[in-house]
């Protein structure tokens, strides 16, 4: 299996707390919660607490990064009250998300969930209303985020010299598949299953184009939703889709999804054409554009050039402390995020039916 190393630094910044921002874990079944387990305090975050209750996967996690027992807590509501965290990471399913920000809203507590937001459009506004209520942030985590070739990409696309009017958006995201690649039996449980992930393929690496196009877009809904889900290896995944089409319709432009468990290697990139020019992404820090006039030009970019938050924790920490104000529709914002559910829910319908999905 191909290890990706995840370096969490936010390079650009200078940012000193007086007190690091105290953070802690609601779940643990999602396979990136070492990200978060495997860091180690430092003067910007620090890890106060654990929830979970699967005591076999608590055990598993305390071995492999060797974490304090103290940290672990089976009841959320206790765990929030002794600790007082700041903020709070939903590293469980997609269907618990509700639950952490029922737990978290009211006692005022921010709340960054991994991507999506929720598994319905009901969830999401629930979880939405509920941050509204009581002023908390409600960020959702996409890797992309993290990419310097996506913000050079979007800072692209608004010089309407270089590449003009956006036309159409491909995006490919995916990998071999869960079983393939080697993930835990906690992540695999809950991954493929229709309830716990709210579908296959579709969920966990749709919501990637969805939330890029939302961002391009500028907040706009798709006027339509057009998806084909299959099952190319229904002897590994029988519940859920592992490939999925899904083709938004904007005035003017078209974006395609292309979500696989089936690619024959991991893969986030994407391709943006416009009347004037085109902008090619290979990976997080490699891309080329071209405009209507000059050269293709390659890009090597780096976190600096594009003040780029290579780790979500620091990105929650600067929101939390005030040091930064999350754009209306930026990749993590709450509004990119409940339409990005709203676009999911349709596709699933789509491919359900048959039929395109048309969006209010």
């Amino acid at each position: 299996m191909k290890k990706i190393i995840f370096v969490f630094a936010l390079l650009f910044s200078t940012t000193i707390y007086a007190q690091p921002v105290r953070l802690a874990v609601a779940g643990i079944a999602h396979g990136h919660n070492g990200w978060i387990l495997g860091r180690k305090n430092d003067a910007a975050v620090q890890l106060v607490g654990i929830y979970e209750t699967n005591k076999e996967l608590v055990k598993k996690m305390m071995d492999k990064y060797h974490l304090d027992p103290a940290l672990f807590y089976d009841d959320v509501n206790k765990m929030l009250e002794e600790v007082k965290p700041e903020g709070v990471l939903g590293f469980g399913t997609t269907l618990q998300h509700l639950s952490v920000v029922e737990a978290c809203a009211p006692k005022g507590i921010h709340v960054m969930v991994e991507k999506p937001l929720a598994t319905t459009v009901a969830d999401a506004e629930k979880m939405v209303g509920l941050a509204r209520k009581h002023k908390i942030l409600l960020l959702t985590n996409f890797e992309t985020s993290w990419y310097p070739t996506t913000d050079k990409s979007f800072a692209l696309t608004r010089d309407t010299a270089f590449i003009g009017s956006i036309r159409k958006v491909v995006v490919h995201d995916g990998h071999e598949g869960p079983k393939e690649i080697g993930v835990s039996k906690e992540f695999f449980e809950w991954l493929t299953d229709p309830v716990q992930n709210g579908g296959g393929a579709l969920m966990d690496f749709g919501c990637y184009g969805a939330n890029l196009m939302t961002l391009l877009m500028n907040g706009s809904m798709p006027l339509s939703v057009t998806s084909v889900t299959s099952q190319f290896k229904p002897h590994i995944y029988p519940k859920v889709d592992d490939e999925a089409t899904i083709i938004l319709q904007y005035p003017g432009a078209q974006c395609i999804i292309q979500a696989s468990w089936n690619w024959p290697f991991a893969r986030k990139d994407m391709a943006i054409y416009g009347s004037n020019g085109y902008i090619i992404t290979k990976d997080n820090y490699n891309m080329k554009a071209k405009g209507k006039v000059g050269s293709e030009i390659d890009y090597k970019l780096t976190a600096q050039e594009t003040n780029t938050y290579t780790s979500p924790f620091l990105y929650f920490a600067d929101a939390i402390r005030n040091k930064i104000s999350i754009p209306a529709f930026g990749a993590y914002s709450i509004e990119n995020n409940l339409i990005v559910v709203r676009i999911l829910e349709a596709a699933r319908n789509s491919a359900k039916t048959g039929k395109t999905i048309y969006l209010k």
